[in-house]
């Protein structure tokens, strides 16, 4: 049988087929390129300050590429909601910085040997499958730089972002009800978009000619391009300035320190083990709503990860019993690279394990991260494992549940000792023609409440992408053909508990034309879990027509939903799970909620058996009659599982109150 992968039988016609012949890349490509490895010998001597000189210069460089490219951009989506991220990575394709996550250099090098790179070069890249896991669904663009030092690459400047639109079969490339890729919009295996400083004409146009907004598309291409060649001076000059042969070992102390820190921080915290628990996908935009399974296995052993000896912690992350791929766009590609890209994205929740929040703050997750985790997906074919060319549009759905399903495994493994369930990012946005006639499509990431936690309440109304952000209302409202009426919390949607659940948002829209409402959303039904006691937060709401004769629920998935000249939009956005049983929150704390505002007197009464009366400015809880209130619902209870799903979760599993694995 040939090994030309171009010859390889067609896996949307012969599944059975392509999994018999496909080489052991999951993308179907050659895997001869290096990467992984040290740059020194184990055990090199670097100097400690040169070291912090360094890493602060690696951080310095990647905060100058993001400024200079929200600063350079266009579209709203990456210069105003700032929806992108930089990365530096080493010439074994190792990231390096630790801010933020980032996508991966791995499928550039693999088309590209590094030995044929030249100064100048800017290398582009979209597509889901060939990415090797590092880009999610087609709006995520993705550029690369190859840094050079005396004529050899020895790093490489990379960014990624969500762009306004690439196509496909409605605005904004993320069609709710997709069944293949092909509907997403225009998918580009990695190609050399700059040649040696000379930009690729064609391909630009190619790209603009396929978008419906081609002169931000072009605009952001441009400020990405040209910020990473910029961040690839910037670095060379590090070069330079103390030679290859030091940086590089430098580079191997930060990723050393990384791999010994949470060695020693954060998985020592983990009791040695087998622990198992599960989340889910509510809706997939073609078959009715249903539990897409996330599930995880978690090992933990004591001996066997790496440093000297091998004789470190280490985790092994089993997602056995992961649903089949859905049909429609939830399905992310997770197994490329070992799962490279999930084993950083997933790590920061280990953060949650340090001794304090101010040391969490602290923690990097770069590369050093990787050897530490094992990861074990199953056969082809799941919500992670998905066949080309099944959609991805939606897979924040799954990759935003896994972070969860990590938390949840966790907190059965310490007693709780991890904040409850967030769901903090969901595409919301109209499109339609201005007063000029002229096409606009606005789009959106709002946030939600983080999950409470066993020190704190959750945080209201955040970002799970690093230092992105609402819209700003001075800038919609002068661009587009509506008016903000409202943008505030939503009153009760934080989960009850001793630690409350943070507040999602609540943002009125008036449109000023008729236009059409689009929406890529989850938990719509099944909540943000709490946990020890916790309850869960309130879901995910949009009401079309408020308080109008045509008032309605718009589905969490939609793509053209419309919306008359005059109407408003509601979006409610997720709470945050909360943390321990609510009925020993003080009535110091409901009584400061009341006040913000946080809390209804209603939502005090149901949530927290607490009884005030009065008003916003002044409210007053009658102790007594709390007393009393509380001791009969406690008196009322039996047994409890260890994690609250809410009531949508009874909807979806025939009746159940809780699954098998949310009982310890």
């Amino acid at each position: 049988m040939s090994t030309d992968p171009r010859l390889a039988p067609d896996p949307a016609t012969d599944v059975d087929a392509y999994l018999a012949s496909a080489p052991a890349n999951p993308a179907g490509l050659p895997t001869a390129y290096e990467h992984g490895g040290r740059l020194s010998p184990a055990g090199t001597a670097v100097d400690p300050i040169l070291v912090e000189i360094v890493q602060g210069t690696l951080a310095s460089v990647e905060m100058e590429v993001e400024t200079a490219i929200a600063r350079t951009s266009r579209s709203p989506m990456i210069r105003d909601a700032h929806d992108f991220r930089a990365g530096i990575h080493d010439r074994q394709l190792r990231k390096l910085t630790g801010r933020s996550y980032s996508a991966l250099v791995h499928p550039v090098v693999r088309d590209f040997p590094i030995g044929e790179m030249h100064e100048g070069d800017v290398f582009f890249h979209n597509d889901v499958y060939e990415s090797e896991g590092g880009i999610g669904h087609l709006p995520d663009l993705c550029v690369t730089v190859p840094v050079f030092h005396e004529g050899e690459v020895v790093a490489f400047v990379q960014a990624f972002g969500h762009h306004d639109d690439i196509g496909g079969a409605v605005p904004g490339s993320m069609p709710s009800n997709a069944r293949t890729v092909f509907e997403e919009g225009l998918s580009v295996p990695p190609i050399k978009l700059w040649d040696s400083g000379v930009p690729n004409r064609a391909a630009l146009r190619i790209m603009t000619r396929n978008s419906r907004m081609p002169d931000s598309l072009a605009a952001d291409l441009d400020a990405e391009c040209s910020a990473c060649l910029m961040g690839a001076r910037r670095l060379g000059e590090l070069f330079t300035r103390y030679g290859r042969d030091t940086v590089e070992a430098a580079f191997d102390a930060i990723l050393d320190a990384t791999t010994e820190t949470y060695r020693r921080e954060v998985l020592d915290r983990i009791p040695d083990g087998t622990y198992v628990w599960e989340d889910y996908a509510e809706h997939d935009g073609v078959d009715e709503p249903m539990l897409h399974t996330q599930r995880i296995t978690l090992t933990k052993t004591s001996t066997g990860g790496p440093g000297p000896g091998d004789g470190g912690p280490r985790l092994v992350i089993d997602f056995t019993g992961t649903s089949a791929q859905a049909k429609g766009p939830i399905n992310h590609c997770g197994d490329y690279v070992g799962g490279n890209f999930l084993k950083k994205w997933l790590a920061p929740i280990l953060r949650n394990l340090a001794d304090s929040p101010e040391r969490m703050a602290e923690l990097d997750v770069n590369e050093g991260v990787v050897p530490l985790i094992e990861m074990r997906f199953p056969e082809k074919g799941t919500l992670l494992t998905p066949v080309y060319p099944a959609p991805t549009n939606a897979r924040t759905f799954v990759i935003l549940r896994l972070l969860g399903v990590l938390a949840g495994v966790v907190a059965k493994a310490v007693d709780g000792r991890m904040p409850a369930d967030q769901e903090t990012i969901r595409y919301t946005g109209v499109y339609g023609r201005d007063a000029h006639g002229d096409d606009y499509l606005m789009r959106e990431v709002l946030g939600g409440g983080s999950g409470g936690r066993y020190y704190a309440d959750g945080e209201d109304t955040i970002h799970v992408v690093p230092d992105s952000r609402n819209l700003p209302t001075e800038f919609t409202e002068s661009r587009f053909p509506f008016r903000v009426e409202r943008l505030g919390l939503a009153v009760d949607s934080g989960g009850a508990g001793r630690y409350r659940g943070g507040l999602g948002y609540e943002k009125h829209i008036r449109m000023l034309e008729d236009a059409h409402f689009m929406s890529i959303a989850d938990r719509s039904i099944l909540a943000c879990w709490g946990v020890k006691g916790g309850k869960a937060g309130r879901p995910f709401e949009v009401t079309v027509d408020l308080g109008g004769p045509d008032e309605r629920t718009v589905d969490a998935l939609a793509d053209a939903e419309p919306v008359r000249a005059g109407q408003v939009i509601r979006i409610r956005t997720t709470g945050g799970g909360g943390w321990g049983d609510p009925l020993e929150r003080p009535y110091d704390e409901v009584e400061r909620d009341l006040r913000w505002g946080k809390v209804s007197f209603d939502g005090a009464r149901a949530d927290y058996g607490v009884v005030a009366t009065g008003t916003r400015d002044e409210p007053v809880v009658d102790v007594a009659a709390s007393d009393a209130l509380r001791d009969e619902r406690r008196a009322a209870r039996g047994p409890e599982p260890f994690f609250d799903r809410g009531p949508g979760y009874a909807r979806l599993s025939g009746g159940a109150r809780a699954a098998d694995v949310d009982w310890l």
